[in-house]
Protein backbone atom coordinates (compact mmCIF):
# COMPACT_ATOMS: atom_id res chain seq x y z
CA UNK A 1 0.00 0.00 0.00
CA UNK A 2 1.29 3.49 -0.85
CA UNK A 3 1.18 6.03 1.98
CA UNK A 4 0.50 9.75 1.67
CA UNK A 5 2.19 11.92 4.28
CA UNK A 6 0.72 15.30 5.23
CA UNK A 7 3.36 17.01 3.13
CA UNK A 8 2.70 14.69 0.21
CA UNK A 9 -1.03 15.27 0.52
CA UNK A 10 -0.36 18.99 0.27
CA UNK A 11 1.79 18.63 -2.84
CA UNK A 12 0.32 15.52 -4.41
CA UNK A 13 3.63 13.64 -4.21
CA UNK A 14 3.79 9.92 -3.43
CA UNK A 15 5.35 8.81 -0.16
CA UNK A 16 6.79 5.51 1.09
CA UNK A 17 4.99 2.23 0.44
CA UNK A 18 3.07 0.48 3.21
CA UNK A 19 3.31 -3.04 4.56
CA UNK A 20 2.51 -4.84 1.29
CA UNK A 21 3.93 -2.33 -1.19
CA UNK A 22 0.39 -2.03 -2.60
CA UNK A 23 -1.10 1.35 -3.46
CA UNK A 24 -4.67 1.14 -2.14
CA UNK A 25 -5.19 4.92 -2.11
CA UNK A 26 -4.33 7.23 -4.97
CA UNK A 27 -2.21 10.21 -4.07
CA UNK A 28 -3.50 13.67 -4.95
CA UNK A 29 -1.12 13.61 -7.91
CA UNK A 30 -2.60 10.32 -9.11
CA UNK A 31 -6.12 11.65 -8.64
CA UNK A 32 -5.26 14.72 -10.70
CA UNK A 33 -3.68 12.54 -13.37
CA UNK A 34 -6.90 10.53 -13.56
CA UNK A 35 -9.13 13.61 -13.70
CA UNK A 36 -10.52 13.42 -10.15
CA UNK A 37 -11.74 16.73 -8.74
CA UNK A 38 -11.64 16.47 -4.94
CA UNK A 39 -13.51 19.76 -4.52
CA UNK A 40 -16.56 17.99 -5.90
CA UNK A 41 -19.69 19.48 -7.40
CA UNK A 42 -22.44 20.91 -5.21
CA UNK A 43 -24.78 23.88 -4.93
CA UNK A 44 -26.78 23.08 -1.78
CA UNK A 45 -25.34 24.34 1.50
CA UNK A 46 -23.21 21.77 3.33
CA UNK A 47 -23.83 20.96 7.00
CA UNK A 48 -20.50 22.57 7.88
CA UNK A 49 -21.98 25.82 6.55
CA UNK A 50 -25.08 25.89 8.77
CA UNK A 51 -24.78 23.44 11.70
CA UNK A 52 -23.38 25.13 14.82
CA UNK A 53 -20.44 23.41 16.49
CA UNK A 54 -22.05 23.86 19.90
CA UNK A 55 -25.05 21.84 18.69
CA UNK A 56 -22.96 18.71 18.13
CA UNK A 57 -23.82 16.05 20.75
CA UNK A 58 -21.23 14.22 22.84
CA UNK A 59 -22.04 11.02 20.95
CA UNK A 60 -23.93 10.11 17.78
CA UNK A 61 -24.19 6.68 16.14
CA UNK A 62 -26.13 5.83 12.97
CA UNK A 63 -26.14 2.18 14.08
CA UNK A 64 -28.42 3.09 16.95
CA UNK A 65 -31.08 5.72 16.29
CA UNK A 66 -33.66 5.18 19.02
CA UNK A 67 -32.84 1.49 18.84
CA UNK A 68 -32.90 1.25 15.04
CA UNK A 69 -29.86 0.42 12.94
CA UNK A 70 -29.50 2.81 9.99
CA UNK A 71 -26.36 1.40 8.33
CA UNK A 72 -25.98 -1.33 5.72
CA UNK A 73 -24.04 -4.58 5.90
CA UNK A 74 -20.28 -4.95 6.32
CA UNK A 75 -18.19 -6.70 3.65
CA UNK A 76 -14.74 -8.27 3.34
CA UNK A 77 -12.79 -6.79 0.42
CA UNK A 78 -10.24 -9.63 0.53
CA UNK A 79 -12.45 -12.53 -0.58
CA UNK A 80 -12.87 -14.61 -2.75
CA UNK A 81 -9.23 -13.46 -3.27
CA UNK A 82 -7.15 -10.50 -2.18
CA UNK A 83 -8.20 -7.16 -3.68
CA UNK A 84 -7.13 -3.67 -2.59
CA UNK A 85 -10.56 -2.16 -3.22
CA UNK A 86 -11.03 -0.37 0.12
CA UNK A 87 -11.60 2.92 -1.77
CA UNK A 88 -14.67 1.44 -3.48
CA UNK A 89 -15.99 -0.24 -0.32
CA UNK A 90 -15.66 2.90 1.79
CA UNK A 91 -17.41 5.10 -0.77
CA UNK A 92 -20.20 2.66 -1.66
CA UNK A 93 -20.98 1.63 1.93
CA UNK A 94 -21.35 5.28 3.00
CA UNK A 95 -23.64 6.01 0.04
CA UNK A 96 -25.74 2.92 0.81
CA UNK A 97 -26.09 4.08 4.39
CA UNK A 98 -27.33 7.49 3.25
CA UNK A 99 -30.00 5.85 1.13
CA UNK A 100 -31.10 3.76 4.11
CA UNK A 101 -31.25 6.90 6.26
CA UNK A 102 -33.30 8.71 3.61
CA UNK A 103 -35.71 5.76 3.58
CA UNK A 104 -35.92 6.02 7.40
CA UNK A 105 -34.76 2.43 7.62
CA UNK A 106 -37.95 1.11 6.03
CA UNK A 107 -38.04 -1.78 3.58
CA UNK A 108 -35.36 -4.27 2.64
CA UNK A 109 -31.86 -2.78 2.70
CA UNK A 110 -30.53 -1.52 -0.63
CA UNK A 111 -27.01 -2.92 -1.04
CA UNK A 112 -25.04 -1.32 -3.86
CA UNK A 113 -22.59 -3.24 -6.07
CA UNK A 114 -18.92 -2.60 -5.32
CA UNK A 115 -18.07 -4.87 -8.26
CA UNK A 116 -19.86 -2.51 -10.65
CA UNK A 117 -17.45 0.22 -9.49
CA UNK A 118 -14.43 -2.05 -10.08
CA UNK A 119 -15.69 -2.99 -13.55
CA UNK A 120 -16.79 0.43 -14.75
CA UNK A 121 -15.90 3.22 -12.34
CA UNK A 122 -12.58 4.44 -13.78
CA UNK A 123 -11.65 5.32 -10.19
CA UNK A 124 -9.24 2.51 -9.44
CA UNK A 125 -8.73 -1.25 -9.37
CA UNK A 126 -7.72 -4.04 -6.99
CA UNK A 127 -4.39 -2.22 -6.81
CA UNK A 128 -5.72 1.09 -5.48
CA UNK A 129 -8.09 3.92 -6.24
CA UNK A 130 -9.98 7.00 -5.07
CA UNK A 131 -13.19 7.30 -3.01
CA UNK A 132 -13.66 10.81 -4.40
CA UNK A 133 -13.25 9.31 -7.87
CA UNK A 134 -16.09 6.87 -7.19
CA UNK A 135 -18.46 9.72 -6.34
CA UNK A 136 -17.34 11.76 -9.34
CA UNK A 137 -17.96 8.81 -11.70
CA UNK A 138 -21.36 8.18 -10.13
CA UNK A 139 -22.28 11.85 -10.49
CA UNK A 140 -21.30 11.76 -14.16
CA UNK A 141 -23.33 8.65 -15.03
CA UNK A 142 -26.23 9.91 -12.90
CA UNK A 143 -26.57 12.86 -15.26
CA UNK A 144 -27.21 10.35 -18.06
CA UNK A 145 -29.94 8.58 -16.08
CA UNK A 146 -27.75 5.64 -15.09
CA UNK A 147 -26.46 4.67 -11.64
CA UNK A 148 -24.69 2.04 -9.55
CA UNK A 149 -26.58 -1.27 -9.62
CA UNK A 150 -27.81 -3.30 -6.67
CA UNK A 151 -25.55 -6.21 -5.76
CA UNK A 152 -28.13 -8.88 -6.55
CA UNK A 153 -27.16 -8.67 -10.23
CA UNK A 154 -23.46 -7.93 -9.70
CA UNK A 155 -22.06 -9.57 -6.54
CA UNK A 156 -18.60 -8.71 -5.23
CA UNK A 157 -15.94 -10.88 -6.89
CA UNK A 158 -12.75 -9.09 -5.69
CA UNK A 159 -11.46 -8.83 -9.27
CA UNK A 160 -10.53 -6.08 -11.69
CA UNK A 161 -9.23 -6.26 -15.25
CA UNK A 162 -5.55 -6.50 -14.25
CA UNK A 163 -6.04 -9.01 -11.39
CA UNK A 164 -4.06 -12.24 -11.54
CA UNK A 165 -5.05 -13.78 -8.19
CA UNK A 166 -7.58 -16.57 -7.70
CA UNK A 167 -10.13 -17.03 -10.48
CA UNK A 168 -9.82 -13.45 -11.78
CA UNK A 169 -7.79 -14.38 -14.93
CA UNK A 170 -10.51 -16.86 -15.93
CA UNK A 171 -13.08 -14.09 -16.54
CA UNK A 172 -13.25 -10.68 -18.18
CA UNK A 173 -13.85 -7.61 -16.01
CA UNK A 174 -14.27 -4.85 -18.56
CA UNK A 175 -17.32 -2.54 -18.45
CA UNK A 176 -19.63 -4.54 -20.71
CA UNK A 177 -23.40 -4.95 -20.17
CA UNK A 178 -22.94 -8.35 -18.54
CA UNK A 179 -20.41 -6.82 -16.11
CA UNK A 180 -22.90 -4.13 -15.07
CA UNK A 181 -25.97 -6.26 -14.33
CA UNK A 182 -26.41 -9.87 -15.44
CA UNK A 183 -28.34 -13.07 -14.91
CA UNK A 184 -28.33 -16.62 -16.27
CA UNK A 185 -31.44 -18.49 -17.42
CA UNK A 186 -30.49 -22.13 -16.70
CA UNK A 187 -27.68 -24.67 -17.18
CA UNK A 188 -25.74 -24.39 -20.44
CA UNK A 189 -26.40 -28.04 -21.35
CA UNK A 190 -30.12 -27.26 -21.10
CA UNK A 191 -29.86 -24.41 -23.57
CA UNK A 192 -29.34 -21.72 -20.96
CA UNK A 193 -27.57 -18.41 -21.45
CA UNK A 194 -26.13 -15.57 -19.40
CA UNK A 195 -26.70 -11.99 -20.49
CA UNK A 196 -26.52 -8.40 -19.39
CA UNK A 197 -29.71 -6.48 -18.60
CA UNK A 198 -30.43 -3.02 -19.97
CA UNK A 199 -32.93 -2.11 -17.21
CA UNK A 200 -32.10 -2.79 -13.57
CA UNK A 201 -32.48 -1.39 -10.03
CA UNK A 202 -29.87 1.32 -9.41
CA UNK A 203 -29.00 4.38 -7.35
CA UNK A 204 -27.75 7.79 -8.51
CA UNK A 205 -25.82 10.67 -6.93
CA UNK A 206 -26.92 14.33 -6.74
CA UNK A 207 -23.82 16.06 -5.34
CA UNK A 208 -20.40 15.16 -3.95
CA UNK A 209 -17.51 16.84 -2.23
CA UNK A 210 -14.63 16.82 0.24
CA UNK A 211 -14.64 17.34 4.01
CA UNK A 212 -11.92 17.40 6.66
CA UNK A 213 -11.48 18.40 10.29
CA UNK A 214 -13.31 16.81 13.23
CA UNK A 215 -16.12 19.37 13.57
CA UNK A 216 -16.90 19.56 9.85
CA UNK A 217 -16.87 15.75 9.62
CA UNK A 218 -19.22 15.41 12.58
CA UNK A 219 -21.65 17.97 11.13
CA UNK A 220 -21.69 16.13 7.80
CA UNK A 221 -22.16 12.70 9.39
CA UNK A 222 -24.90 13.77 11.80
CA UNK A 223 -26.89 15.71 9.20
CA UNK A 224 -26.59 13.63 6.03
CA UNK A 225 -24.96 10.32 6.95
CA UNK A 226 -21.65 8.40 6.94
CA UNK A 227 -18.60 9.52 4.98
CA UNK A 228 -15.56 7.79 3.43
CA UNK A 229 -12.17 8.73 4.89
CA UNK A 230 -8.50 7.93 4.39
CA UNK A 231 -6.64 6.30 7.27
CA UNK A 232 -3.27 4.82 8.20
CA UNK A 233 -4.18 1.14 8.52
CA UNK A 234 -0.84 -0.12 9.86
CA UNK A 235 -1.56 0.59 13.58
CA UNK A 236 -4.92 -1.22 13.45
CA UNK A 237 -3.96 -4.39 11.58
CA UNK A 238 -4.10 -6.34 14.85
CA UNK A 239 -6.74 -4.21 16.59
CA UNK A 240 -8.61 -6.09 19.34
CA UNK A 241 -10.35 -3.26 21.19
CA UNK A 242 -10.03 0.14 22.84
CA UNK A 243 -9.50 3.51 21.15
CA UNK A 244 -6.75 3.80 18.53
CA UNK A 245 -4.70 6.94 19.21
CA UNK A 246 -1.59 6.50 17.03
CA UNK A 247 -0.93 9.70 15.02
CA UNK A 248 -0.25 7.70 11.86
CA UNK A 249 2.46 8.10 9.27
CA UNK A 250 0.50 8.14 6.03
CA UNK A 251 -2.87 7.31 4.46
CA UNK A 252 -2.95 3.87 2.89
CA UNK A 253 -6.55 2.72 3.32
CA UNK A 254 -10.16 3.97 3.01
CA UNK A 255 -12.92 3.30 5.54
CA UNK A 256 -16.35 4.74 6.31
CA UNK A 257 -17.24 6.67 9.47
CA UNK A 258 -20.75 6.11 10.86
CA UNK A 259 -20.67 8.26 14.00
CA UNK A 260 -18.78 8.96 17.18
CA UNK A 261 -18.89 8.05 20.85
CA UNK A 262 -17.38 9.07 24.17
CA UNK A 263 -15.23 7.03 26.53
CA UNK A 264 -14.93 8.14 30.15
CA UNK A 265 -11.17 7.60 30.05
CA UNK A 266 -10.12 7.93 26.40
CA UNK A 267 -12.52 10.73 25.46
CA UNK A 268 -14.36 11.05 22.16
CA UNK A 269 -13.74 8.57 19.35
CA UNK A 270 -14.90 7.95 15.81
CA UNK A 271 -16.95 4.83 15.04
CA UNK A 272 -15.25 3.39 11.96
CA UNK A 273 -16.49 0.59 9.70
CA UNK A 274 -13.72 -1.31 7.96
CA UNK A 275 -13.99 -3.68 4.98
CA UNK A 276 -11.99 -6.61 6.37
CA UNK A 277 -14.94 -8.74 7.49
CA UNK A 278 -16.69 -9.09 10.83
CA UNK A 279 -14.05 -11.50 12.20
CA UNK A 280 -11.72 -8.49 12.47
CA UNK A 281 -11.83 -5.82 15.18
CA UNK A 282 -15.15 -5.22 16.94
CA UNK A 283 -17.42 -7.03 14.46
CA UNK A 284 -15.66 -5.21 11.63
CA UNK A 285 -15.49 -1.83 13.40
CA UNK A 286 -12.72 0.12 15.15
CA UNK A 287 -12.72 3.13 17.48
CA UNK A 288 -10.35 5.95 16.51
CA UNK A 289 -9.61 8.99 18.70
CA UNK A 290 -11.65 12.03 17.58
CA UNK A 291 -10.35 15.59 17.33
CA UNK A 292 -6.67 14.61 17.19
CA UNK A 293 -6.33 13.52 13.56
CA UNK A 294 -5.42 10.06 14.88
CA UNK A 295 -4.30 7.70 12.09
CA UNK A 296 -4.57 10.84 9.88
CA UNK A 297 -8.28 10.09 9.59
CA UNK A 298 -9.47 13.70 9.78
CA UNK A 299 -7.40 14.94 6.83
CA UNK A 300 -9.03 13.39 3.72
CA UNK A 301 -12.72 12.48 3.60
CA UNK A 302 -15.37 12.38 0.86
CA UNK A 303 -19.18 12.52 0.81
CA UNK A 304 -21.97 12.16 -1.72
CA UNK A 305 -25.71 12.75 -1.48
CA UNK A 306 -28.12 10.31 -3.15
CA UNK A 307 -30.28 11.58 -5.99
CA UNK A 308 -32.68 8.69 -6.60
CA UNK A 309 -32.92 4.93 -6.13
CA UNK A 310 -35.15 2.12 -7.31
CA UNK A 311 -37.98 1.30 -4.91
CA UNK A 312 -40.10 -0.92 -7.18
CA UNK A 313 -38.72 -2.81 -10.15
CA UNK A 314 -40.58 -3.87 -13.26
CA UNK A 315 -40.61 -7.67 -12.89
CA UNK A 316 -38.32 -9.15 -15.55
CA UNK A 317 -38.53 -12.78 -16.60
CA UNK A 318 -36.18 -15.20 -14.82
CA UNK A 319 -33.78 -15.20 -17.75
CA UNK A 320 -33.64 -11.40 -17.84
CA UNK A 321 -36.09 -10.85 -20.69
CA UNK A 322 -39.08 -8.48 -20.72
CA UNK A 323 -37.46 -5.73 -18.63
CA UNK A 324 -38.82 -2.22 -18.39
CA UNK A 325 -37.84 0.83 -16.37
CA UNK A 326 -38.23 0.69 -12.56
CA UNK A 327 -39.97 3.18 -10.25
CA UNK A 328 -37.66 5.44 -8.26
CA UNK A 329 -37.68 7.45 -5.03
CA UNK A 330 -35.90 10.78 -4.64
CA UNK A 331 -33.70 12.30 -1.93
CA UNK A 332 -34.45 15.59 -0.15
CA UNK A 333 -31.26 17.25 1.10
CA UNK A 334 -31.43 18.72 4.64
CA UNK A 335 -29.55 21.75 3.31
CA UNK A 336 -32.29 22.77 0.88
CA UNK A 337 -33.19 26.38 1.53
CA UNK A 338 -30.25 27.01 3.87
Amino acid sequence: MMKITIAAAMTGLAAAAGKNGINEVWTLAEEKENGVNREGKFEIARPQDYVRTEDLPLAFDWRDQDGQNMVTKSLNQHIPQYCGSCWAHGAISALGDRIKIARKGKGVDINLAVQHVLNCGDAGSCHGGSAAGVYQWLHQISETGSGVVYDTCNPYMACSSESTDGFCPAAKWKCTPDNVCRTCSTFKEMGGHCSGLDKYPNATVAEFGDVKGADNMAKEIMTRGPIACGIDAAPILNYTGGVATDPGQGIDHIISVVGWGNDATAGQYWIVRNSWGEFWGDMGYVKVAKGKNALMMESMCSWATPKAWTEHNFACDEGGENCEGPDTAFYVDPGMGK
